[in-house]
């Protein structure tokens, strides 16, 4: 026999995905016995091999898979798909490869998510989960063997959430953390518990509460006790999905619509500059039927932050939005105004100043539009009012231009604005120049 041949024989047939079914059933019902025997079921390892037996069933369907897993590597785990087709999962095309317990959703031949569809045993996590209490309930000592099961629990509850974000099972993903969650706030864990797995049930929950409002109760829960933990993701998002949790629960309880105010305003404590806070508020602040308070306490708590803070170019940022939110165009350009003169070189300053500017020229001219004139020269006196109102945008979308080398919004505003007066000295050559590099950005068009 030659060598090639050899190595030819070495290699496993591929064959159909084997899942033991029976066996790990088997397994588990000899555990659940052992533990039901009074001698055995004293002994801490009973129990940790009970845990054992149930997570052996959880995992056994998705055991071979991992993101990044080549499409032979798979098949030689697995064996064949009974078929393959084309599939749009969560908005993103795939090959999907079926397995008789999940479907695996591949590109550029390598796993990138996929779908577990049936289960050896349902609930396996949360008896795996209950043996180990019970294994350290009776000897705490054998905590550090627990530890390794909790360890392997976390990871597959993770990865199995973030399948599920991938896949767009979003209740099936939050369940998952949540027992992720569950695995490492057990005392044999040693570490501490993750919130961040809280935060992003609580999201998912969220997400899923307009077409399952008793996901808001969850989704509440989850992500008041991450905040409880300490927890805050970058941006403060945290406390506008708790806003819409407790404000989904209102119809239940009017607490709640005292408790989604209280979340936006302790956000807007901690995040000004956050956008969605912003707009929870002044949509609960202006609506009729909430009737929460006036709006203007609304800037009465933003002001007394900046009284506290004055140099605090986020709160300035923040209240520059809630006035133009409110359509209060000049206290937002006021307060747009001092962001710049804090921080001269911030983009975002220099570029909704010129924006504000632009829409209270825009809002100018619809008046004047609406109005009847008696006379040309009346006419031309409030035109002349407008264009200085869009000339003063001009610098500032120049400044923020500068800043952020050919950012397309700057240069759309600046071309628009100079062609409107390009009857100004010195307007139609801008024009031309903004023109032409906005259509340089634009790839030619």
């Amino acid at each position: 026999m030659t060598a090639a041949a050899a190595l030819l024989l070495a290699i496993p047939a591929v064959q159909a995905q084997k899942v033991n079914k029976d066996a790990l059933l088997s397994k588990i019902e000899k555990s659940d016995e052992a533990v039901a025997d009074a001698k055995k079921g004293a002994k801490a390892a009973t129990w940790i091999s009970r845990g054992k037996a149930y997570y052996d069933a959880a995992v056994a369907p998705t055991k071979s898979l991992f993101v990044g897993l080549e499409s032979m590597m798979l098949k030689l785990a697995d064996g064949d798909p009974t078929s393959v087709g084309k599939e749009t999962v969560n908005g993103v095309e795939y090959d999907a490869w079926v397995y008789p317990y999940y479907t695996a959703y591949l590109q550029d031949d390598k796993v990138k998510t996929w779908k577990q569809t049936q289960t050896v045993y349902d609930g396996a996590i949360e008896k795996a989960l209950e043996s180990y209490d019970k294994a350290c309930e009776i000897d705490p000592k054998s905590a550090s063997k627990v530890k390794d099961g909790l360890q392997q629990i976390s990871d597959f509850c993770s990865q199995v959430g973030n399948a599920g974000l991938d896949t767009g099972d979003f209740i099936g993903a939050a369940d998952a953390y949540v027992l992720a969650f569950a695995a490492q706030s057990k005392p044999a864990y040693e570490g501490k518990p993750d919130p961040a797995l809280l935060y992003y049930a609580g999201y998912l929950r969220t997400v899923d509460g307009s077409n399952n409002p008793a996901s808001f109760v969850q989704g509440g829960e989850y992500l008041s006790k991450a905040l409880d933990m300490g927890y805050a993701d970058e941006e403060g998002n945290i406390y506008y999905y708790l806003f819409h949790c407790y404000y989904g629960q209102k119809a239940q309880d009017k607490a709640f619509l005292e408790k989604a105010k209280q979340a936006l305003l302790t956000g807007i404590e901690k995040f000004p500059k956050n956008d969605r806070i912003i707009d929870g508020l002044v949509q609960l602040y202006t609506s009729p039927e909430d009737n929460v308070g006036d709006p203007a306490d609304l800037i009465g708590l933003i002001d007394k932050a900046i009284e506290n803070n004055p140099s605090s170019v986020d709160l300035w940022f923040g209240r520059g939005r809630i006035f133009y939110a409110l359509k209060d165009y000049d206290q937002s350009i006021d307060s747009f105004k001092k962001v710049v003169e804090l921080k001269p070189d911030l983009y975002e300053g220099n570029y909704y100043l010129g924006v504000f500017y632009t829409i209270k020229g825009d809002e100018v001219n619809k008046e004047i539009n609406a109005k009847q004139y008696s006379s040309q020269a009346a006419y031309d006196a409030d035109l002349e009012k407008v264009n200085v109102i869009y000339m003063e945008a001009i610098p500032y979308l120049e400044k923020a231009l500068e800043l952020k080398e050919n950012d397309p919004s700057s240069l759309e505003l600046l071309k628009s604005i100079c062609f409107r007066l390009r009857d100004e000295e010195g307007m139609m050559d801008k024009y031309n120049k903004y023109n032409e590099l906005y259509k340089q950005v634009q790839g030619g068009e």
